[in-house]
């Protein structure tokens, strides 16, 4: 073997009312790791103890279900395809629930077409047909399969309309609530974002010509609320996709035209409101178990809307026009003939119009929370344990025995509700830090609506975990920019150091620094930056450097120390390839850092190397071609001595790919097939060699083992 150094992913790895109370340690702005920062918070706050949260066992997984929870039709199609294509794909029943009916101003254009006359009714009806369309292709039936149509009974007496097809044992069932996207009240216009966010305010259904729902109703927020979480606990998804809660804030110019952009924001308001209505309803269903009762155990993904007309696309050619064949099953034809009245879909997305669009949705799937999926911290004695989201709340999974691959019952570690992307680390002395993202609160307005850094350590190494969970606030002392702040990423420096870093609302970089003697820094503002895509990198050198990476629209930015527990400085921006998504890096043997991400609209992904002693010098490696896109996971450790750099990320079918110099590796084992949930976690095993953890629709981490490289033992 070679250089021995300290694999980063063992030092590395990330309601309502929560009243904050006792100080446990002070915020010193004279922190030895706060020096040449600004700091952001005055005064600074110190870290507080959140209440004590009820924590029980997890619910036993039943079968694998998928539901999304979209604000209109066509945005599963547009911002979570092709995740919901390849969940089909492996036999997993998937449930779409609509919550608007997508009116808008009733216009169902087709492109060459005279213009077409405004009728709200029709127009939903017909792009509801458009999804049945698009669905019976994904499932493999013919484009115009007839489905079963029927009403659905909702808390309040409400009904909604229930779309069943099953096909060659698939199964898909569309929901749709029929709440109109907005109309005119006594006072004023009103949609959704009123309905979140103004007391008093109701939306009506409009029901469609065709459907077997006749009556209308009426939704208030929390109405609305316990609408979807009636679906929830009624169909108990293994998996559930939202849309953004927090979209990006964004400046509407010439260059960046808003559209149907909310004000100062990149997404539209209806796709912002629906998610935090279903994030509401899933905070409530995972933390409001009674005392004895089990916590329901689902994960969570977010999905970006409007952002991905702005940021480079992340799609390869191939996904692209697999994504636009079922656009246009579900955008149709005016002279199609599909049997419904209203018509046959949404007529300006079909015949390509995706493909001719500038604003080129199709041509990306952003996660909101890439970093999201299980983070794997090994113990001296080569045991795993593995971390996630389950059910919002933060759970660990512990390996049986040290390269056995079996795990234990997810334990409850509570700390919910949790965005699903956490950051774990081992501290100098073995005990285990869990670092979270928490909504705060998720209420409707502006100061009842907030986020914030959370921690949980273990009480010793090996052992259970602390009662409290321990919050770290926020960078942004505005309640509205604190939504903006991303997941944090952890790291421990070899002099003992804990070093968090998040993405802030001026989409920079903020951190906090814990010394040895456990004291945190204020929040501090790493200098420059300012156009980060969500989704940070963070390793340390052999030379015992930090180093932390994040993607902007062209170029990666980079911050390291220049010595060993020193300030954190901009580094070089010497990577000359275009980052088409969010980074990865490791320690290689030597000690020196590799950095890889996907190009944008590729399936090749970049790799480059910076050598200790040498921090403007990046050396571009080999390209590595992985057929899939998303975030990418590079193996820590690696001996480039004995050969190329190995690195993992999603397959172009949802599965795990890795590759070794260069080649794909065959995977056996239970993650080898399976559809992934997030990025996948990479560990060295020295002699048992490398480790794939990744998180499927079942909920329960799997393992796939790579015999080490020859010439490695």
């Amino acid at each position: 073997m070679g250089r021995q150094v300290a694999s980063r992913r063992a030092v590395l790895a990330s309601m309502a009312g929560v009243v904050a109370a006792g100080a446990i340690a002070g915020c010193d702005s004279k922190h030895p790791s706060a020096r040449g920062a600004a700091v952001t918070s005055e005064p600074p706050k110190p870290v507080s103890l959140l209440p004590v949260d009820h924590r029980s066992s997890f619910d036993t997984p039943g079968r694998p279900l998928a539901m999304a929870i979209v604000a209109h039709p066509d945005d599963d199609l547009f911002f979570m395809n092709p995740d919901t294509l390849h969940t089909i794909e492996r036999g997993v029943p998937v449930v779409s629930v609509y919550v608007t009916g997508g009116g808008s101003f009733g216009v169902n254009q087709a492109p060459g077409e005279p213009k077409a006359r405004p009728d709200v009714p029709a127009y939903v009806s017909a792009r509801q047909q458009g999804l049945r369309q698009a669905y019976a292709r994904m499932l493999g039936a013919t484009l115009f399969t007839p489905w079963t149509r029927t009403a659905l009974k909702l808390p309040g007496g409400r009904e909604a309309e229930l779309n069943v097809l099953e096909y060659n044992g698939r199964r898909a069932e569309l929901i749709f609530l029929g709440v109109r996207m907005h109309e005119k009240t006594g006072r004023g216009w009103v949609g959704m974002t009123q309905l979140w966010n103004t007391p008093g305010v109701v939306l009506r259904t409009q029901p469609t010509p065709e459907s077997p729902v006749r009556e209308k109703y009426t939704y208030s927020r929390d109405e609305l609320t316990d609408a979807l979480l009636f679906l929830m606990r009624k169909y108990r998804p293994t998996l559930v996709r939202t849309l953004d809660p927090d979209p990006d804030a964004q400046v509407h110019d010439k260059l960046h035209p808003r559209g149907s952009d909310q004000v100062g924001y990149s997404d539209h308001p209806d796709h912002t409101a629906v998610a935090l209505f279903t994030w509401r309803a899933l905070a409530q269903w995972g933390q409001g178990t009674p005392q004895g009762s089990r916590t329901p155990g689902f994960l969570t993904e977010a999905f970006r809307g409007y952002y991905n007309q702005r940021w480079p696309y992340n799609l390869p050619n191939d996904t692209v026009h697999q994504k636009t064949e079922y656009l246009n099953a579900y955008g149709g034809a005016s002279s199609w003939q599909c049997g419904n009245a209203s018509g046959c879909g949404d007529y300006s997305v079909g015949v390509n119009g995706v493909l001719k669009s500038k604003k080129g949705w199709v041509r990306s799937t952003h996660r909101r929370y890439p970093t999201a999926g299980p983070k794997v911290v090994v113990d001296k004695d080569g045991r795993m344990s593995a971390y996630a989201v389950l059910g919002t709340r933060a759970a660990r999974w512990r390996e049986s025995g040290p390269y056995s691959g079996g795990w234990g019952a997810a334990e409850d570690l509570g700390g919910g509700p949790l965005a699903p992307a956490l950051s774990a680390i081992a501290a100098p002395d073995g005990r285990h830090l869990v670092f979270g993202l928490r909504f705060t609160n998720l209420g409707a307005t502006d100061k009842d609506d907030t986020r914030e850094i959370v921690v949980l350590q273990q009480k010793s190494a090996g052992g259970d975990f602390e009662e409290r969970w321990t919050s770290l606030g926020n960078p942004e002392t505005d309640p509205r920019r604190s939504r903006l702040t991303g997941p944090p990423t952890a790291v421990t420096a070899p002099d003992g150091t804990v070093h968090v870093f998040v993405r802030n609302a001026a989409k920079g970089i903020s951190t906090r620094v814990r010394d040895r003697q456990g004291t945190w820094s204020p929040w501090q503002k790493l200098p420059g930056g300012g156009q980060l895509q969500e989704g940070l990198a963070a390793a340390v050198d052999g030379d015992g450097r930090v180093h932390v990476f994040g993607s902007t629209f062209g170029w990666v930015e980079h911050w390291t120390q220049k010595d060993a527990g020193g300030a954190m400085v901009r580094g070089a921006r010497g990577l000359k390839t275009r980052p088409g998504d969010a980074p990865d890096a490791a320690t290689a043997d030597d000690g020196s850092v590799l950095l890889a991400y996907h190009k944008p609209s590729s399936d090749q992904i970049n790799v480059a190397q910076l050598r200790g002693g040498q921090a403007g010098r990046w050396t571009e490696l080999p390209d590595q071609k992985v057929t899939g896109y998303g975030p990418v996971a590079l193996v820590d450790g690696q001996d480039l001595a004995t050969g190329g750099v190995m690195l993992s990320s999603r397959s172009g079918t949802g599965s795990i790919e890795l590759v070794d110099s260069g080649k794909q590796v065959t995977l056996h084992g239970d993650a080898s097939s399976g559809f992934m949930v997030g990025a996948p976690a990479v560990v060295q095993g020295a002699s048992a060699g490398v480790a794939l953890v990744t998180l499927g629709l079942n909920t329960t981490p799997a393992v796939t083992r790579v015999p080490p490289r020859a010439g490695t033992v």
